[in-house]
């Protein structure tokens, strides 16, 4: 079942897994399914251990296209954090992974984080529409980091 949102360009999709006897299969990205400013250019895959949170963290100019399929449970925080847009300062939060796969496309300026709240280690696939570091890693990281504040607004619990 897909969450209700409130952050205005979030998109999140079930992923669906298509399985016969070899085991499964499923889609992560189509063409026909993003504008094209949200395509991707680079793609990672990440571990992250029982209790541990990524971010929260910005970009001014890439959109993260997560895809949360498992094993492991993540609970995602979204905060919109883009002074023109219509839902400034709304937060969401949510759970994806194993039981209920999901892709979350993250535009510029909305903060997010997504922590490990199962009891096993988890994988997260990116596909961001902007190369990290540039081309050939040779220009700043777009990247604008809160971990490391804990009396800020963008909190993981």
């Amino acid at each position: 079942m897909l969450p209700k949102l409130s952050i205005d360009g979030v998109v999140v999709r079930e992923i669906r897994r298509h399985q016969d006897r070899r085991g499964w299969l499923s889609e992560l990205f189509r063409q026909d399914q993003l504008d094209q400013e949200f395509h991707p250019v680079m793609s990672y895959v990440s571990m992250t251990h029982p209790g541990i949170a990524r971010g929260p963290h910005e970009h001014a100019d890439q959109a993260d296209l997560f895809c949360f399929i498992g094993p492991s449970t993540f609970r995602i925080y979204l905060w919109d954090n883009r002074l023109d847009s219509k839902t400034h300062r709304t937060h969401d939060r949510f759970e994806a992974g194993e039981d209920s796969p999901l892709m979350v496309l993250v535009p510029k300026g909305v903060v997010h984080a997504y922590k490990n709240v199962g009891d096993r280690e988890g994988i997260v696939i990116n596909c961001s529409n902007r190369l990290y570091g540039g081309a050939g890693r040779n220009e700043p990281v777009d990247e604008i980091r809160y971990e490391d504040d804990p009396d800020g607004r963008f909190r993981v619990d």
